[in-house]
């Protein structure tokens, strides 16, 4: 029996700024034709995306995304990450 392949799309993503002072990154995400801007507090963890449009499409993605790497990631980074769905 062949388990089927789950559907994904590949996501962009670029910090424009960030401050560990404020536990602050801001950046914006591409993925399947949609453009978002993000801004993340890692201290509380709370992640803000606009515009609406697609937003629940790259959300949690994105959350688990920043929560894995926030302390990676520098500004005028482009990074790329796999959404586990097809947006």
């Amino acid at each position: 029996m062949t388990m089927a392949r789950l559907p994904t799309t590949a996501a962009r993503l670029r910090v424009l700024r960030q401050s560990f002072s404020e536990g602050l990154l801001e950046g914006e995400v591409w993925a399947g034709g949609f453009e978002w801007r993000f801004q993340w507090r890692f201290g509380p963890g709370q992640l803000s995306v606009e515009p609406s449009l697609g937003r629940a499409l790259i959300q949690d993605a994105l959350l688990r995304y920043l929560i894995r790497t926030d302390y990676q990631l520098e500004p005028g980074g482009d990074y790329s990450f796999t959404v586990r769905a097809r947006i």
